[in-house]
């Protein structure tokens, strides 16, 4: 079993950046782990993800202005995002796949406005 708990979202003025963490319990190391993120009235949708040997890919909204990590001694991933536009709002999960496995974390608001 793997729980996933996010931090880090909040009010963001437009151009300005923050970094969002998801603390893990349980064994992660072979997981692919993510961020994914969700507006109003919209699906789902892929941020930031990465393999256990280091392999990532990012959204094409948001490619050059984020950066996905991992802490494994900390069990903890981070989400990286600057120039941060009106667009970028919504509620970003935490996601950690393998095989038939799939958890997410409860979310965390990002609002960017002015």
């Amino acid at each position: 079993q793997v729980q996933l708990v996010e931090s880090g979202g909040g009010l963001v003025q437009p151009g300005g950046s923050l970094r969002l963490s998801c603390a893990a319990s349980g064994r992660i190391f072979s997981y692919v782990l993510g961020w994914y993120r969700q507006a109003p009235g919209k699906e789902r949708e892929l941020v930031a993800d990465m393999t256990d040997y280091g392999t990532t890919r990012y959204g094409d909204s948001v490619k050059g202005r984020s950066i996905i990590s991992r802490d494994i001694a900390k069990n903890t991933i981070y989400l990286q995002m600057s120039n941060l536009k009106p667009e970028d709002t919504a509620v970003y999960y935490c996601n950690a796949r393998l095989s038939g496995s799939n958890y997410w974390g409860q979310g965390t608001q990002v609002t960017v406005s002015s």
